[in-house]
C-alpha cells in the first residue's frame, strides 16, 4: 500500500461502534470534517462519494439512547487532524 494513501481519510467513516463503517484505528488518529467550506465537529458519519454528513439533531434522543441524526447533503472533504507517525519511531526529541 502506497503512503499516499494510508493520508487518505476513507470514503465513508462513522463513530457509531455499531456501524459497518466504523475503524477505531482510523478514528485514533483524528478525522476532520469540511462540510461546504466550513469545519464541523458534530459530524456522527459521512460518505464522500454520496455527498452527505450526519449530524445530530440537537439533544433528542432514540428509544434506545442513540442521538437522533439529520442527513445533510453538500461537498464534503475529512481530513487527518495529525500527519501519520513514521514507522521509525515517535520523532526527534527536543533538548531542555
Amino acid at each position: 500500500m502506497a503512503d499516499t494513501a494510508s493520508d487518505t481519510p476513507p470514503d465513508r467513516l462513522s463513530l457509531d461502534p455499531r456501524s459497518p463503517h466504523f475503524d477505531e484505528a482510523l478514528l485514533s488518529r483524528g478525522v476532520g470534517i469540511k462540510f461546504n467550506g466550513q469545519e464541523k465537529t458534530s459530524v456522527i458519519e459521512y460518505s464522500i462519494s454520496e455527498g452527505w454528513i450526519r449530524v445530530p439533531a440537537g439533544r433528542s434522543r432514540d428509544r434506545f439512547g442513540q442521538p437522533m441524526t439529520i442527513k445533510l447533503q453538500g461537498k464534503v472533504e475529512p481530513y487527518f487532524e495529525d500527519a501519520a507517525q513514521p514507522e521509525g519511531g515517535e520523532g526527534v526529541a527536543s533538548e531542555g
